[in-house]
């Protein structure tokens, strides 16, 4: 029985895919021949993150219910360092 890679592991093999000759030239261009495919990789295995977490947003907002967009908004602000916590303020 096969084991299921997880992203970013297993051995390195080589597949095809079609791209439009503008982006081929934008990616060579950044990357050089040679840096393309941990290019591409990075960006395949980011772009799966992305949707891995979306899923567990939307399995804990079944859950739980929608976020406060309120909240959110204030904890980014922090972590920005645009506000102060209610701890600092006191």
């Amino acid at each position: 029985m096969a084991t299921s890679q997880a992203p970013g592991e297993g051995p390195i093999r080589p597949v095809s895919v079609s791209l439009h000759e503008g982006t081929i030239a934008a990616l060579k261009a950044r990357t050089g021949k040679r840096g393309m495919s941990a290019y591409v990789e990075a960006l395949i295995q980011r772009q799966l993150e992305r949707e891995r977490l979306r899923e567990l947003i939307e399995d804990a907002e079944a859950e739980h219910g929608p976020v406060d967009q309120a909240a959110v908004d204030a904890k980014r602000a922090i972590l920005r360092g645009d506000a102060t916590s209610s701890a600092d303020a006191a």
